[in-house]
């Protein structure tokens, strides 16, 4: 009597309300031990009959996580994996009780068939749980088995009320003796539980038509009838009301599954009066259309959001397997990295169900990625710990070797050892965390002595900290100048100030980028414009032809040789400085060679001019 839905949309709801049933505990994040205490707790539990897809779902995630441990572990696995307790291993353990059961006796305990302890954990672990599932499967077969007897029992009873029913109707006798026993026929129906499934429809049906021909066909007393179907009528109103309330309960399955339930209680009870059959059976089937198309809708917008949830959880997967591809990673990128797949793995929790076929696919996927990643890092740093271990040993060696130097009084030939020891101790890995800045401190200790103490033998004449503090108070006098009203004022104060920092010596090579960059910054933040157009004035003094360029870059790059010769007697004095002495040694004689040739071009025009005269 209700109405037939898609096959689809009946796949959907099935396969979602097992999702439901099982959605509040993922087993498979659960440890062994938990395992077997929820099948434990699960077993003393009064309504375990009912909780069989509960069962074997901790079931199925025990023997999943057993393989992964013992592979974990080293343990060799058979051929075929971990063996799970099997629905014929529990029939053969019930055949055996039975046959000692019936025989009244008990099953003798031999020490020859029972298993030797192992002295592997995982297999005492295994058999204590098969022990309580395989109890647990024998206990459920006998409820099965005694619920199949029950029903096939009320289906005996079922059909010799059908009897009667029929008996009934042959008899054709009084109505005053008929209707009372057709009264307790009802009853006894209504009272007798449910039948095979097999059997239930042609059952109803053979009832329905007998109950029908009894009030067409027998002619009871009319006030009899008519106070029958009055009460027939006041209780299948009650159903469409209370159909029609469902409609607007909240949770749509529940409701669906109520209503299956008032159609069923309509099924028992008898006709109404002939001009109210149809209109009461429109009345409840309208109500029942109601729900049915909210629970289709429902189903509906529940299998789009589990394609939602699997494309969202497939972007992750995707994520991860990128991270988990990476190559050539550092132990600080390790770290950042593990953060990133962290973050990932707590949007996957915040993510519902996909749909049953595709959700433990998706999910196996990313538990794949991510072993995958955490599994290569575990080996990184297995290697790791020996790179560090041999770092050590190396800088251990480096603080020693500049210890040995620290006292002498060798200026350059010490000073540049240091610095190539310094070079080396760049080019060493990472140490032990703990290790790390008492080794820094100790080598960094040894190398200031010497340097400070060659500072300290420095000519007046090479002061470069004193020049560095001349720059810092001259940066500080821009700052503080206030701008005139008058341009050309300010625009003396600032040649002044170019002209003074022009004067003051080199500082220290390790601070001249920095000095340069806050000098020019403060210029431009005083005096603006003024400072943009003098940059631009001394660019603007071009040659007005070819011998006067070649001349003007000449004269350049004689000066450029006297600014590098100048700088090697600077940085001889200075710390790290055996880098930079050669490299301006390099300059100063590829600008000995530019000489030579911007000389030969200058003479080559002067005979072109003289020729031309």
């Amino acid at each position: 009597m209700t109405e037939e839905k898609n096959p689809e949309v009946l796949a959907v709801e099935m396969e979602v309300i097992e999702n439901e049933e099982s959605a509040p505990v993922n087993y498979s994040e659960k440890s062994l031990a938990e395992l077997a205490d929820l099948f434990m707790e699960l077993a003393r539990n009064p309504e375990r009959m009912k909780m069989n897809k509960e069962a074997e779902a901790i079931k199925s995630a025990f023997y999943k996580n057993l393989m992964k441990e013992k592979a974990a572990a080293g343990i060799a696995l058979p051929e075929d994996g971990v063996t799970e307790p099997s629905d014929s291993d529990t029939a053969e353990q019930e055949t055996a009780a039975g046959k000692e059961e019936a025989a009244g006796t008990q099953p003798e305990i031999s020490s020859k068939d029972e298993d030797p302890v192992s002295e592997n954990p995982f297999a005492e672990i295994e058999r204590g749980f098969k022990a309580l599932y395989n109890a647990y499967r024998k206990e459920r077969a006998e409820y099965n088995r005694e619920q199949e007897k029950e029903r096939e029992h009320n289906l005996e009873l079922k059909e010799a009320v059908i009897k009667d029913l029929k008996a009934l109707l042959e008899k054709q006798e009084d109505v005053n003796r008929t209707f009372p026993e057709f009264r307790e026929i009802q009853n006894r129906w209504r009272a007798i539980g449910p039948v095979p499934v097999q059997s239930f429809r042609d059952l109803n049906d053979t009832y329905q038509l007998y109950v029908e021909q009894f009030y067409d066909m027998v002619k009871i007393n009319r006030e009899l009838r008519d106070l029958d179907f009055k009460k027939n009528l006041e209780v299948k109103t009650g159903f469409c009301e209370a159909a029609e309330k469902l409609a607007g309960k909240e949770n749509i399955v529940e409701a669906f599954k109520e209503l299956q339930k008032l159609h069923e209680q309509w099924k028992e009870y008898g006709p109404v009066a002939k001009e109210f059959r149809e209109s009461i059976w429109d009345r409840f089937k309208a109500a029942t259309a109601v729900i049915n198309k909210k629970y289709q809708a429902y189903f509906e917008g529940l299998k789009e959001q589990h394609a939602e949830n699997l494309a969202a959880k497939a972007k992750l997967c995707e994520q991860v397997e990128e991270i988990a591809a990476k190559e050539n990673i550092t132990a600080s990128e390790w770290n950042v990295l593990s953060k990133q797949i962290e973050d990932i793995q707590k949007q996957w929790k915040t993510i519902g169900f996909a749909s049953k076929k595709e959700n433990q696919k998706i999910y196996d996927r990313f538990r794949a990625a991510c072993d995958k990643f955490f599994g290569r890092k575990r080996d990184f740093y297995a290697g790791y710990k020996e790179n560090i271990n041999a770092n050590l040993e190396k800088k251990i060696a480096l603080c020693e070797e500049a210890e040995a130097l620290k006292s002498s009084t060798d200026w350059k030939k010490t000073a540049n050892k240091l610095i190539e020891l310094q070079k080396q101790w760049k080019e060493i890995g990472a140490v032990p965390r703990k290790k790390s800045e008492q080794l820094w401190k100790r080598f960094r200790a040894a190398c200031d002595e010497f340097f400070n103490e060659r500072d300290k033998n420095v000519k007046p004449e090479n002061d470069f900290y004193g020049n560095l503090k001349a720059k810092q108070r001259l940066i500080e006098e821009i700052k503080a100048y206030e701008l005139s009203s008058d341009e050309d004022t300010n625009a003396e104060a600032m040649n002044g100030f170019i002209q003074r920092w022009q004067e003051i010596g080199f500082v220290p090579f390790k601070e001249k980028d920095e000095i340069a960059r806050n000098y020019k910054d403060a210029l431009q933040d005083k005096f603006g414009d003024l400072a943009s157009k003098s940059r631009k004035a001394r660019y603007a003094k071009a040659p007005k032809n070819e011998k006067e360029r070649l001349v003007q870059k000449y004269l350049k790059k004689e000066q450029d040789i006297t600014t590098y010769e100048n700088n090697i007697g600077f940085f001889s004095m200075s710390k790290n400085s055996a880098p930079l002495i050669s490299q301006m040694q390099e300059r100063i004689e590829q600008a000995k060679k530019e000489l030579k040739e911007l000389e030969e071009q200058i003479r080559a025009l002067d005979s072109e001019s003289a020729e031309q005269e």
